[in-house]
């Protein structure tokens, strides 16, 4: 008799992640498979990883981002049929970028519910689109499987009313029109950690999701209280491809410049970030590679938008307790951390600096110095485990 087991797929807009949790009494145990393909963003090196193995990535290769990502679930599909066999899969979990006003909660995947997540394509078209055809495929592949969607904005509903809305008319925000905040299911992930790991994981919590998209979470009695992202995946911080903050005042220049809509988001979600400013790449570890001085400038960028909204959120928070780093960036670059926590030492941060280099996203670990007032963390973050857990409690 085969054992039950939870599919976990996060399909993004750089990488799609998998894991294949079994169950056990009624809970998941550690996974069995589990892996990346990574390089999907714009000018991206493909690689992929199984179960910390690295395989040849050569056959999975497209005319554009759209014929990559199709290709990058067709070997999704094949590597779980090919390694599952002892397992039946009762569920499959699927990250969902935007639930809009309707979904905070996870919920099963109907044809309604697709389509009202399809309307939310315009407001992460990084993403969304990405999400929903990863459920689409599963959905074909084990059509008698319930699909789950779990929603990175969840995490946010409990943000207060002077966060999520915009100084704009009432009839707007009643609309939709406001802030909703993105990464939830790593950020529900690294709180959930941290209290495990800290007594100061109740106070004033920092979280730093940092990769290919990039955010900044404020938490406080381990409830997200404000971020920098808003009304899409857009905002706040700058990213691998994104802009991340900008005046909108530049879009109407650009409008009234004769640009058209497509022009436009293209620029912003795809042309933008370290990509735009460096002109060589959107990955961070190419640009530490490279000797050119718009690869510094785009590494010293983003760094300064770090600090930038941090201390904005510090100020919501009314101080700190705790920082963490997490997210492909967060867990893997040490200096960019040096660089953060430099910017930040006003706060009281002090970072232990062989600390520092040791953590390498392998394990969460502390990274702060001994007389530090504000203590420091590096916690890998892991997505999936969260959706998994959720779709679960639904089956269940």
């Amino acid at each position: 008799m085969s054992q039950p087991a939870i599919l976990s797929v996060n399909s993004g807009s750089s990488s799609i992640k998998f894991a294949l949790y079994p169950v056990q009494n009624n809970a998941l145990a550690p996974a069995f498979i589990s892996g990346v393909l990574e390089g999907l963003e714009p000018d991206g090196q493909i690689r992929l990883r199984m179960n910390q193995q690295s395989l040849p990535a050569d056959h999975i290769s497209g005319e554009n981002d759209d014929a990559r990502f199709t290709a990058a679930l067709q070997w999704l599909h094949q590597q779980v049929s090919l390694h599952a066999g002892s397992f039946t899969i009762c569920a499959v979990a699927h990250r969902i970028v935007h639930g809009g006003g309707h979904y905070a909660a996870s919920c099963a995947v109907t044809p309604d519910v697709l389509q009202t997540l399809r309307s939310y394509e315009h407001l992460a078209p990084l993403h969304q689109p990405h999400n929903l055809d990863g459920v689409a495929a599963f959905a074909r592949a084990y059509p008698d499987v319930p699909q789950i969607a779990c929603f990175d904005t969840g995490f946010h509903a409990t943000m207060p009313d002077d966060e999520t809305r915009f100084a704009l008319p009432l009839r707007e925000h009643e609309q939709g029109v406001r802030r909703y905040g993105f990464h939830g299911l790593s950020y529900r992930f690294v709180s959930h950690r941290l209290s495990e790991l800290s007594v100061r994981a109740s106070g004033r919590v920092l979280m730093a999701h940092l990769g290919n998209g990039a955010s900044l979470c404020a938490m406080r009695n381990g409830e997200s209280i404000a971020t920098t992202m808003g009304f899409s995946a857009l905002d706040g911080l700058m990213m691998g491809s994104r802009c991340g903050q900008l005046d909108p005042g530049v879009i109407l220049h650009w409008l009234d410049q004769g640009r058209d809509r497509k022009s436009i988001e293209h620029l912003l979600y795809k042309e933008s970030g370290l990509l735009g400013v460096s002109g060589i790449s959107a990955d961070m570890r190419t640009l530490r590679a490279s000797d050119a001085p718009q690869a510094a400038a785009a590494i010293s960028q983003f760094a300064y938008r770090i600090r930038r909204e941090a201390g904005g959120l510090t100020a919501v928070l009314q101080g700190l307790d705790v920082l963490a780093f997490t997210g492909g960036i967060g867990e893997h670059d040490a200096q960019l951390r040096a660089d953060v926590v430099q910017g930040l030492s006003y706060l009281g941060l002090k970072l232990d600096a062989a600390a520092n280099q040791a953590a390498t996203g392998d394990a969460a670990m502390a990274i702060h110095a001994p007389d530090s007032g504000i203590e420091i963390w590096v916690v890998p973050t892991d997505e999936g485990m969260i959706a998994a857990q959720d779709a679960l409690a639904l089956i269940n």
